[in-house]
């Protein structure tokens, strides 16, 4: 009976468990090389590489299944390190948070995060919501629903007044005085408090916001809002808990601040002087450019009705900027992580954001290893995410054209894995 019931189990167990996945590719691009290779296997057990062999191999067993992308161009499932997936630009979107309850969000939020899975956007790091995102990510860990792996900061860390404060445009009565737990810091115990309480929610980092912003209720975009005290205490107990620190900043002086508090990343960093982009360099702190973005709210602005009256001036003003100051930043040797701000504009068309990088100057492999091996790098998830190798997360994209000569074949891709799942196949 032990032999009978010994056999059953190597038949059915043990055969069900190893099946693989054979991925010919005609065109493998190795990010970590930046050379695109000839013929090659990528071989899938479960959710990772089991190996990479040259040429065309054939399965091993008849369990095993074959997906032929010869005429394609495959890589790793990209990573966006800015966006928000609990919304989606929209003429009522500040009408939203009066009417908007947190379940509206959350359903919301599953369908924007299946379209960025489907874009090819496998990672993202989401910078910014009411905590929604923290139940979507789990949501989508846990196999729920489809969308990118997320990294989130949960709710992002403001002043009183300043860039996300949730009350900022508010009738007085409804304001309230939000304090730490709600994201809002005034002091350095303030700071303090408020990295705990969102480790206390389950993020995954922090986001400060170091000054003024575009889609604020309120009237500065650039000024700074956190002393260079709040902010060291902020990526101090952030060290703590194993996090790192994303900054929002489009003034050149809450940039420094942030950047010598010790912050990882600038996001959108519009108005940065070349005294920044160097300290920039010394510190090793990261860019996250989200040109994109700019240009959409450069765009909306000239829409009538569709922003505040406040908000106006602000995003002509930043919008146009943001891609100009990339160009500086990234030919003054400023290290680039690929960022869209996704939420911003309509979730799905991350991509576009090559375009306008290979438009002001970087080369489109070095656009391509902004979006794999490097925001691995930030997330020190370098040894399973951003390449196409044995031992990686099986996160595998393909499209149909050479992204080095052609960038914006990355806004069709044709086929998606993420953890050796397909969820896109044309």
């Amino acid at each position: 009976m032990k032999k009978l019931l010994w056999a059953i189990f190597l038949l059915f167990g043990l055969s069900a468990a190893a099946q693989d996945i054979y991925i010919q590719s005609g065109n493998l691009i190795d990010t970590k090389t930046g050379k695109i290779l000839g013929n090659h296997t990528v071989i899938v057990s479960g959710k990772k590489i089991k190996s990479v062999e040259k040429g065309f191999v054939q399965p091993a067993k008849a369990s095993d299944s074959l997906i032929d992308l010869r005429e394609m161009f495959v890589l790793p499932g990209l990573t966006d390190m800015h966006v928000h997936l609990e919304s989606e630009t929209n003429p009522s979107k500040y009408l939203d948070r009066f009417t908007n309850n947190e379940a509206d969000d959350a359903f919301n939020s599953v369908g924007f995060a299946e379209t960025t899975l489907m874009a090819g956007f496998t990672t993202v790091r989401d910078l910014g919501g009411s905590g929604v995102n923290i139940a979507l990510r789990n949501a989508i860990n846990k196999g729920k629903v489809k969308g990118p792996r997320i990294f989130t900061s949960g709710k992002s860390l403001a002043t009183t007044g300043g860039h996300a404060d949730p009350s900022n445009g508010m009738n007085r009565q409804l304001t309230g005085d939000p304090g730490p737990k709600e994201g809002v810091v005034n002091s350095v115990e303030d700071a303090k408090k408020a990295v705990r309480q969102r480790y206390k929610n389950g993020t995954d980092l922090i986001k400060i916001t170091a000054t003024g912003g575009v889609l604020s209720v309120a009237k500065s975009s650039s000024n700074p809002q956190f002393t260079v005290e709040e902010i060291k205490a902020i990526v101090d107990i952030a060290n703590d808990y194993g996090f790192h620190v994303a900054a929002h900043a489009h003034g050149d002086e809450g940039m420094q601040r942030a950047i010598r508090g010790g912050v990882t990343t600038i996001e959108h960093g519009t108005l940065m002087s070349e005294a920044t982009m160097e300290l920039m360099k010394e510190k090793g702190t990261y860019l996250v450019p989200t040109i994109t973005a700019g240009k959409e709210v450069s765009e909306k602005a000239e829409v009538e009705n569709f922003y505040p009256e406040l908000v106006v001036p602000k995003a002509r003003e930043i919008g146009p900027q943001l891609q100009n100051t990339f160009s500086k930043a990234y030919k003054k040797g400023v290290k680039i992580a690929f960022g869209t701000d996704a939420g911003v504009f309509v979730h799905g068309k991350n991509a576009k954001e090559f375009g306008y990088m290979v438009e002001a100057g970087m080369p489109a492999m070095e656009a391509i290893q902004s979006a794999t091996i490097v925001p691995a790098q930030i997330l020190k998830m370098e040894n399973e995410l951003g390449q196409v190798a044995t031992g990686f997360l099986a996160d595998i994209i393909a499209v149909k054209e050479d992204p080095t000569k052609n960038i914006k074949t990355l806004e069709e891709v044709e086929f998606v894995m993420k953890e050796g799942k397909v969820f896109k196949q044309k």
